[in-house]
């Protein structure tokens, strides 16, 4: 039997759609992987277990999670290697970590934003800034002035004042 092209995307695609089903044990993922470079996203409620599991706290102005409240804290459809990201941290650091900023609307927008799930925003503490001043590189001042470091793994943490604004491209060594 003759192998075309279709053949093998179909094939292909089907195996991508089997592995998006094995991502983690109990994780409930969002979406399909017929894209093999898209993100997995995650529900808000997934989130908030994988935080809990290793210690992350989260906090809002509003003391609430509607993604489409600027004063809310929202995990929902987070990139699952943004949550492992901040899981890494957490482990790494052995620093507390309080979420303050999510996927939630009212930040800058682009394709690596908090909206599109690869970024979180931690309140600031010494021992996080330490941490990140240690053992990331820094590399230069951001377009608004935030200075910024850059961890092994290719993500990007920025010094926004009164919080950390961390881009996540992977999760960082998990």
């Amino acid at each position: 039997m003759k192998t075309t092209k279709a053949t093998t995307f179909t094939k292909a695609r089907a195996a991508l759609t089997a592995l998006a089903l094995v991502v983690a044990p109990g994780v409930a993922v969002m979406g399909t992987a017929t894209d093999a470079f898209a993100a997995t996203k995650i529900s808000h409620a997934t989130a908030t277990q994988m935080f809990r599991d290793v210690g992350i706290t989260w906090s809002s102005s509003g003391g609430c999670s509607d993604r489409n409240k600027s004063n809310c804290t929202s995990f929902e459809q987070l990139n699952l290697d943004t949550a492992k990201g901040a899981q890494t941290l957490k482990r790494s650091s052995g620093c507390a970590l309080n979420i303050t900023g999510g996927t939630e609307t009212g930040h800058a927008s682009g394709t690596y934003s908090h909206w599109n799930g690869y970024k979180l925003d931690y309140g600031k503490n010494t021992c996080v800034t330490n941490y990140i001043k240690t053992y990331f590189a820094y590399i230069g001042l951001r377009g608004d002035g935030a200075p910024q470091y850059k961890a092994a793994s290719g993500n990007i943490y920025a010094d926004e004042g009164n919080h950390w604004d961390v881009t996540y491209y992977n999760c960082g060594g998990c």
